[in-house]
């Protein structure tokens, strides 16, 4: 398994390029909720991690990974790692269950890769939820869960296309309806886009978006990028994972998608990677404090 440099027209699996980074967070969640007292509770990312097969990916779900720096020391202790996935995925999961109380019935995961929020939440009735990523990506997902009995607890409508392709008229054929407020997350997405193909999207998700509809995604400063995918890319050869991140990574100059969506008439709200830390009553790792205030999280609402 290895990473692959980006270009134009790229397609992946979940065992190579971008999509091995999916399997990757899966495997995280897995470890997480195999933990004793486990701090998110994710019962299908182990059987999609092990599904897709790639032995280091299997030992991190199952504990038996560890990743050492250069004196021999844990680069990240268990309880750092299952704290990490933690406050990721919480604030996501986060995100869905206040857009449903507030009544939005209309939920978009963009490149969903291993994400297994339409199965585990607790959607309200008459809930939609629309899941795009690469054809064999959701195909490998769907059959993958079906295959050990998961259902949906939402209405699940599956969309296997690239978002550089025209992924809005495929939304909307599939029954998305762009008058009714909708919950927006790319999650673990913009990074890995070309800075006008980030716009691109933003400006679609804009267009699609009815008033009271929200979006949620990353905020990441380039240069924090580039020192974390440095960081990144030691750990994955340390481990053994063989990805080079500064692979896939666009680390081009851009416009932040904050200042982006407020220019397009989004209220907009950043939560560093301290903040979100300490709202799950956890202490941020000095190992990681490159993700302190270059990376966070960015929540949107559309007027």
């Amino acid at each position: 398994m290895t990473g692959t440099t980006r270009y134009d027209g790229d397609t992946w699996d979940l065992a190579s390029s971008v999509g091995a980074t999916a399997t990757g967070v899966a495997a995280s969640r897995a470890l997480a909720t195999n933990q004793r007292e486990p701090l998110i509770h994710d019962p299908y990312a182990d059987p999609l991690v092990k599904a897709v097969g790639l032995d280091n990916f299997n030992r991190m779900a199952d504990g038996d990974l560890q990743i050492e720096d250069d004196q021999g020391g844990l680069v990240l202790d268990q309880r750092e790692m299952c704290e990490q996935i933690a406050v990721r995925t919480r604030y996501f999961d986060d995100f869905f269950t206040d857009a449903t109380t507030a009544g939005v019935r209309q939920a978009v995961i963009l490149a969903s890769g291993l994400d297994t929020r339409a199965y585990r939440l607790p959607w309200p009735a008459e809930t939609v939820v629309f899941e795009l990523d690469q054809p064999e990506v959701i195909e490998f997902k769907t059959t993958t869960l079906a295959g050990i009995g998961a259902e949906p607890a939402a209405g699940h409508r599956t969309i296997g296309i690239d978002l550089r392709q025209d992924w809005p008229t495929a939304l909307t054929d599939n029954g998305f309806d762009p008058t009714r407020p909708t919950a927006w997350i790319a999650e673990g997405l913009l990074i890995y886009l070309p800075p006008e193909a980030q716009d691109r999207l933003l400006d679609n998700i804009t267009a699609l978006s009815a008033p009271g509809s929200r979006l949620a995604t990353e905020h990441m400063d380039i240069d924090a990028a580039d020192e974390l995918t440095k960081r990144l890319d030691e750990l994955s050869h340390r481990s053994g994972f063989g990805i080079n991140i500064t692979e896939l990574f666009y680390l081009d100059d851009r416009t932040s998608p904050a200042d982006h969506l407020r220019a397009g008439g989004w209220d907009v709200t950043v939560r560093s990677g301290q903040e979100a830390y300490a709202a799950n009553g956890f202490d941020l790792p000095e190992r990681v404090d490159v993700l302190g205030q270059g990376f966070g999280y960015l929540y949107a609402t559309s007027a």
